[in-house]
Formats: structure tokens, C-alpha cells, sequence
């Protein structure tokens, strides 16, 4: 795992953003793994400026998100397809065969669990996955307690979950669907190559739960420490608790990818 500091939000997304483009440019047929969030929607409103203004082009790409609730169905404004379509899909040159999201109204969310990992593999495997961070610690909807080599399947969401989710859903936590389907875990931890975005004061005392204390179930996150390319992006309010800023200012001056990205970042 390589840690790397942006000064403020909007560096964050300009950053996350040139590194997805980086992947589309490097291999136009690239399988995404898309995450949703607050954290997301300037991310993609770069990656769909720089389709307008770059040409960056998405027409070979195949993208799967992370989840979906359960019992939404594709067309509620509320669901996971409608935000995708808003913030990302209808501005640039995705086809909608290539575009995957868990079913939320599939009559059995466990099937459609194993369904949704069979897509992915049939697709090649994931080879940029970006993630969020929940402020419980989760990646995916994989709630504390959840197996760290879980597959796609529905969960139930932990009360402080729905409370975060609850902006859509007229402020009311109780509005949110107490289900989800989500990949798992175990799914995430196959993809090649993995950014966890992070943005935000409180995110903070859980990013330092993340990346400074033991790998554990209560913080599906914690995993990614397993994983051999995973690359963490925080701002600098998202990265206030960290003891180990140091040890982040070392590595950024002497690892090569870890200056490129300085370099990167200096260029947005």
C-alpha cells in the first residue's frame, strides 16, 4: 500500500481523475470498478471534461459499480443507476451494454450476487477499482463484521450507513433501504490494480483506524493492507489523525510513482 497527501479536496479529484484517464489512455479496453459518493461526482465531472475537451475516449471500456440498494429499482432517482447515468454515463461515450450495476430488484439477491461476480470475471477481472471510504470503516457496502473474503452478495447496511445515505432520501436514515447488494470484499481484493479515494474531517479517525491499526472485519477497508497495488489518495482534512505523516513526506520523496504523482498533481 503507497499513501499519497493532496493539499485540498478539488487536488484530490483532479488527481483521482487523471489517474483513471491515465488507465483508459494506457489500455482503451480497460474493465473500471466505479464507486459512488459525494467524494465521486468531481471525479467524474473531470472525467467527462476531459472527454469533451481531450477526447478521452470510453468506448471500449466495460465498468461495474461496487453496489446497489436493494428494492430500488433502476429508474428511481435514488438508486445507484440513476446517480452513475447523471454524473458520469450519459456524458460520455459509455455503451449501455458495457455499464453493470447490481440488480437491485432481482427476486434473488443472493443469485444475483453470484451472477454479478461471474460477469466480472467473464469480463477479464477489474483492472482499476476505485473506492470510497465509508465512515465506518467500509469499502463496497461490506459492514463491519463482514467476512474479508467475501463475494458479491446483499447485506443489510449498519444504522450509522444509512444515516450517511440518508441526504437522498429526504434526510430521513429510516427512508434508506435497510438492504443492499454489494461487491464483496474478497471481489474487490482480486482487481488489479485499486485507488482509494478519501476525502474530508470525518473521514479522518477512520482513515487512521485504516491505515495505522490492525486489518480487521470491524473495517472492511483494512483489507486493502493485503493487496499488492493499492494506492490511497486522501486530502489533507481527511488525513488530520495520521501519526505516520513522516513516514508518507519519506516515501514521497525518494519512490519513484509516488513523485510522478507530485509531478502529476503539480500539472492539475
Amino acid at each position: 500500500m503507497k499513501v499519497f497527501l493532496c493539499p485540498n479536496r478539488e487536488k484530490l479529484a483532479a488527481l483521482t481523475a487523471a489517474l483513471l484517464a491515465a488507465q483508459i489512455r494506457t489500455k482503451p479496453e480497460s474493465v473500471l470498478g466505479l464507486a459512488t459518493g459525494r467524494t465521486m461526482e468531481a471525479v467524474y465531472a473531470r472525467l467527462a471534461l476531459a472527454h469533451t475537451t481531450q477526447q478521452l475516449d470510453f468506448s471500449r471500456c466495460t465498468t461495474f459499480n461496487l453496489d446497489e440498494y436493494a428494492g430500488l429499482a433502476p429508474t428511481d432517482p435514488r438508486s445507484y443507476h440513476t446517480y452513475m447515468h447523471q454524473h458520469l454515463f450519459q456524458h460520455v461515450n459509455l455503451t449501455a451494454d458495457k455499464t453493470h450495476l447490481p440488480n437491485g430488484m432481482a427476486e434473488d439477491l443472493s443469485a444475483e450476487g453470484t451472477r454479478y461476480d461471474a460477469l466480472i470475471q467473464q469480463a477479464g477481472g477489474i483492472d482499476l477499482q476505485l473506492l470510497g471510504l465509508g465512515e465506518n470503516g467500509h469499502i463496497g457496502f461490506n459492514e463491519p463484521l463482514a467476512s474479508l473474503s467475501s463475494r458479491s452478495r446483499p447485506v443489510v447496511l449498519a444504522p450509522e450507513t444509512r444515516q450517511q445515505n440518508a441526504e437522498l432520501f429526504d434526510g430521513n436514515p429510516d427512508s434508506v433501504p435497510p438492504r443492499a447488494l454489494t461487491m464483496g470484499t474478497g471481489t474487490i481484493l482480486e482487481s488489479k490494480r485499486i485507488i482509494l479515494t478519501v476525502s474530508g474531517a470525518a473521514k479522518a479517525r477512520t482513515l487512521q483506524a485504516v491505515l495505522e491499526g490492525p486489518v480487521t472485519a470491524q473495517k472492511s477497508a483494512s483489507a486493502l493492507h493485503f493487496h499488492n497495488d493499492c494506492l490511497v489518495l486522501a486530502d489533507q482534512e481527511a488525513a488530520s489523525s495520521l501519526t505516520i505523516h513522516s513516514a508518507i513526506d519519506h516515501a514521497t520523496q525518494h519512490d519513484p510513482e509516488l513523485r510522478a504523482l507530485q509531478t502529476l498533481l503539480n500539472a492539475h
